[in-house]
């Protein structure tokens, strides 16, 4: 990907959250399984949180001066797996299962992006952009995880 400027990258950030927004309402509207259909919606609230701090760093607010990093361990599940696309009436499993590998995307998205810029303020942007995305990955990798083990796996 080759962009012209600093506000070409966000436009394109926003893009792809607007899109992993959509896909987490979509999946939760058509999921019947309570937990995962709440874990959908968490997820499409967090995709919107995420749009909005690249408006408002478009907008020159830095609403990310106060984020605290810290370590996400990654667990490496999505990086064994294929390309899904979603398909109503998909299984939980393949739901978890798409949305990994959708977070592992943004997740090495936003680091290529921390690799090719020099602001600090751009740096400090994508830093909290990619700890959030692990932060979401995590959370599937987790409730697959633990799917996997109650099915004996």
């Amino acid at each position: 990907m080759n962009f012209g400027s600093f506000e070409e990258v966000i436009d394109f950030a926003i893009v792809q959250e607007i899109e992993a927004a959509e896909f987490y309402d979509q999946a939760s509207r058509q999921e019947s399984v309570s937990g995962l259909k709440e874990m959908l919606q968490e997820l499409a609230v967090e995709e919107r949180k995420h749009r909005g701090l690249l408006e408002g760093f478009k907008r020159d607010e830095k609403q990310f001066d106060q984020y605290e990093y810290t370590w996400i361990p990654d667990l490496k599940r999505s990086d064994y797996l294929v390309e899904m696309t979603y398909e109503k009436g998909m299984s939980y499993i393949d739901i978890l299962r798409l949305a990994m590998k959708r977070e592992e995307a943004s997740l090495k998205l936003y680091n290529e992006f921390l690799e090719k810029v020099e602001s600090d303020t751009l740096v400090q942007l994508f830093k909290t952009l990619a700890q959030e995305e692990a932060k979401h990955k995590l959370k599937l990798e987790t409730e697959y995880d633990d799917f996997m083990a109650k099915q004996g796996d």
